[in-house]
C-alpha cells in the first residue's frame, strides 16, 4: 500500500535540489554506500576476522579461495545497494569512468561530468572514513601484530583495506597493472551498456542494479588478483586520500612499497577512464549499432537467424 511520506525539509527549500545539486547529493550518498560496504568487507577479511579470533592467527588472511569470494561478493553487494540508493535520482554512476563513458556515448551532459566526479570522490572518502572509524581498533591490532616493513606503524595489508596495489609478479612494472585496469573497466562498461540497453535483452523488474553487481563480482573473480580490480577512479582515489591523511603516507602517495612497486597511485585513475571509453565503444561497435540499424529498419530477426530472403519467381528472368 502506497503511503505518502512528508519531506523532512519544506518543499520551498528543496527546489534547488531538483536539479544538479540533488543529482550530486545522490552520487555522493550512493558512492558512500558503495565504499562503506566494499571497504568494509575487506576490513572484515583483513583485520576484523583475524583479530577477533576467527582465523588461525591474528594476521592470517587469504588461506583459500573462499576469502577472495567473500571480498568479491561483498563488493558486488556494495555496488547493488549503492545503485539502488542513488539510481532514481542520478542514474547511479558512482564511478568517474561510467560518467565519462556516458558523456561520450550516451548524451550525458558534459556540464555534469566534473560535479559528478567530485561528488563520487568525496563520497568515497567519506565511506572510507566511516570504515576507518568502525574498524580502527581491528586495524591497529593487525598492524601491531604483523611483522615486516611498516610505514608510520601501518602495513601494506591494512592499506589494502582501502585502496589497491599491484601483485608482486609484476615486479614493479607499469604496463601489466595498467592493462589490467583498462581491461577490467572495459568489461564493466560493456556489461553496463548491455544491461541498460532497452533495444537488447533489457533487464526487467528493476533488477538492473543486481545484475551490475553480478558483473562486478565476475570481474573480481576473473581479473581481481592482478591489481585489486579498482575499475573505478573514485573507489581508489577517495579512500587513498583517507589513508594518506590517517598515516599510511607513502603507501598511499605516491603509492610505493620498497622493492615491490612505486608511484602506483595514478594507474587506478587513468586505467579505468581509458578502459571505460574502450568498453562502451566496443559495445556500440559490435552490438549497439546493429540494434540501432535493426530498429530503424523495423526488422528484428530472432537471435542467431539471418533475415529471410525474398523468393524470386523464375518467370521474372
Amino acid at each position: 500500500m502506497a503511503v505518502e511520506i512528508p519531506p523532512l525539509i519544506k518543499p520551498s527549500r528543496l527546489r534547488r535540489r531538483g536539479g544538479l545539486l540533488g543529482e550530486c547529493m545522490a552520487e555522493f550518498l550512493g558512492t558512500f554506500v558503495l565504499i562503506s560496504f566494499g571497504c568494509g568487507v575487506v576490513a572484515m577479511a583483513v583485520a576484523a576476522l583475524p583479530g577477533s579470533g576467527r582465523a588461525a592467527t591474528p594476521t592470517t588472511i587469504f588461506l583459500a579461495a573462499g576469502d577472495w569470494l567473500l571480498i568479491t561478493f561483498g563488493w558486488a553487494f556494495a555496488v547493488v545497494f549503492g545503485v539502488y540508493v542513488a539510481g532514481g535520482v542520478s542514474g547511479a554512476h558512482l564511478n568517474p569512468a561510467v560518467t565519462l563513458a556516458m558523456a561520450i556515448r550516451r548524451g550525458f551532459s558534459w556540464l555534469k561530468v566534473l560535479p559528478f566526479m567530485l561528488s563520487q570522490v568525496v563520497g568515497a572518502f567519506a565511506g572510507a572514513a566511516l570504515v576507518y572509524l568502525v574498524y580502527h581498533d581491528a586495524i591497529s591490532a593487525y598492524d601491531h601484530a604483523a611483522t615486516g616493513p611498516k610505514v608510520n606503524g601501518h602495513t601494506n595489508a591494512t592499506f589494502s583495506i582501502f585502496a589497491t596495489f599491484p601483485a608482486a609478479y609484476f615486479h614493479g612494472g607499469i604496463w601489466g597493472p595498467l592493462i589490467d585496469q583498462i581491461v577490467g573497466t572495459a568489461f564493466l562498461l560493456m556489461l553496463i551498456a548491455a544491461l541498460i540497453d532497452l533495444r537488447n535483452q533489457a533487464v526487467k523488474a528493476n533488477l538492473g542494479p543486481l545484475l551490475v553487481g553480478f558483473a562486478v563480482a565476475a570481474i573480481g573473480m576473473s581479473y581481481g588478483a592482478n591489481a585489486g580490480y579498482a575499475i573505478n577512479p573514485a573507489r581508489d582515489f577517495g579512500p587513498r586520500l583517507l589513508t594518506y591523511a590517517a598515516g599510511w603516507q607513502s603507501y598511499a602517495f605516491p603509492g610505493s612499497v620498497s622493492g615491490v612497486y612505486s608511484g602506483y597511485w595514478w594507474i587506478p585513475i587513468v586505467g579505468p577512464l581509458v578502459g571505460g571509453i574502450i568498453g562502451i565503444l566496443i559495445y556500440d561497435l559490435f552490438i549497439g549499432d546493429v540494434l540501432l540499424v535493426r530498429s530503424q529498419l523495423g526488422e528484428l530477426p530472432e537471435p542467431g537467424r539471418a533475415r529471410g530472403t525474398k523468393e524470386v519467381d523464375e518467370e521474372e528472368y
